[in-house]
């Protein structure tokens, strides 16, 4: 190309193409898939993102695919432009021609090397981990597109990629694991402790939280042979007389030695005077003792239960003692819960 605006213009476009797929590669790497996740419910470049994010091997090929032809082109066309350019200037300085050609084709290099490299990949690459999500985002659906027309091609070199990793014995992978499991994170939190860069009280609250993965509801309720508790014929004075009592709020409902329900004191100071705890009760929630603390917690929440009965592991039917929401709190935070809640 003779036309210097022509070489000016391809170049801009080469380099713009090629921080394209650099900043479409970290950008993948780097975001977190639950932020593009939530993301996604109102986006559709987040969804889109998601998608590259699940096939991240024909993603990344289709990335360096991009990067090697722009570098290719900048080669082809740049260079020997600029190289062009450069000679006859080293020339008329009184340079020997065999020593401005050397000289252009040397500066040649370096100009079109630093373009591609700083602005092509390095500027690029810093913006997308600077801004992962903001970055995987908006690059999506132009990306999409490529790899739509690209993937015949992608998915041949992805094979082949792969191909040459089983025969080494590394085992390919699909998407990037943007977590950590409960070893690390408990590593990370030690780490952090000892080198004085996290707060004693944040140190034990984060290993009590991570302990949840390793206790079970056995190992945090007490037995609790007398619990607090109404017949189910009781009225509402009964209740409330119980509550006052004991001090709960959460009483269980008892006929003989079986529970049948938990009634809320709350809920008869609406109630007539004539209805009975039979009438109020709602169901009680059972765990067997060698169910995960996190389980029981979750089921909890989703039924809005604060209370709960421990039963034995094995015949799943012997209660050996009540699990209520403080009990996991004051696990889990014990500097900042209170005294235990009523049950």
């Amino acid at each position: 190309m003779s036309n210097p605006w022509v070489v000016i213009a391809v170049t801009i476009v080469l380099i713009a193409s090629s921080a394209f797929f650099v900043a479409v590669e970290f950008a993948l790497i780097a975001a977190r898939r639950h932020r593009l996740e939530d993301a996604a419910h109102s986006s559709r470049a987040a969804r889109a993102a998601l998608r590259s994010s699940a096939e991240l091997p024909v993603l990344l090929a289709g990335s360096q695919l991009g990067i090697t032809v722009c570098t290719l082109a900048m080669g082809a066309v740049t260079k020997p432009a600029v190289h062009h350019w450069i000679t006859p200037l080293v020339e008329k300085l009184g340079a020997p021609l065999w020593f401005a050609d050397v000289a252009g084709f040397g500066l040649a290099l370096i100009v079109v090397t630093f373009l591609h490299l700083v602005v092509g990949e390095m500027a690029p690459k810093s913006w997308a981990i600077a801004h992962p999500e903001k970055s995987a985002t908006m690059l999506a659906i132009p990306m999409r597109a490529f790899m739509t027309v690209a993937r015949p091609l992608l998915t041949a070199l992805n094979g082949a990629a792969n191909w040459c990793l089983r025969k080494v014995g590394v085992a390919p992978v699909d998407e990037v694991d943007s977590g950590q499991d409960s070893a690390a994170l408990r590593h990370l939190v030690e780490h952090s402790a000892t080198a004085g860069t996290l707060d004693e009280r944040y140190h034990g609250n984060l290993t009590s939280a991570l302990e949840l993965e390793r206790l079970t509801v056995g190992d945090i309720t007490a037995p609790n042979p007398t619990p607090s508790a109404v017949a189910p014929t009781a009225d509402i004075g009964d209740i409330q007389d119980m509550s006052r009592e004991t001090g709960h709020l959460r009483l269980l409902v008892c006929d003989g030695d079986d529970v049948v329900g938990v009634v809320h004191v709350r809920d008869s100071l609406t109630a007539l005077p004539n209805t009975t705890a039979a009438e109020l009760m709602r169901p009680v929630l059972r765990f067997a003792s060698n169910t995960p603390v996190y389980e029981a917690l979750h089921v909890m929440r989703e039924s809005r239960s604060h209370l709960a009965l421990v039963t034995t592991a094995d015949a799943g039917t012997v209660i050996v003692g009540l699990l209520t929401i403080t009990d996991v709190l004051q696990r889990l935070l014990p500097a900042a819960a209170g005294s235990k809640t009523s049950t």
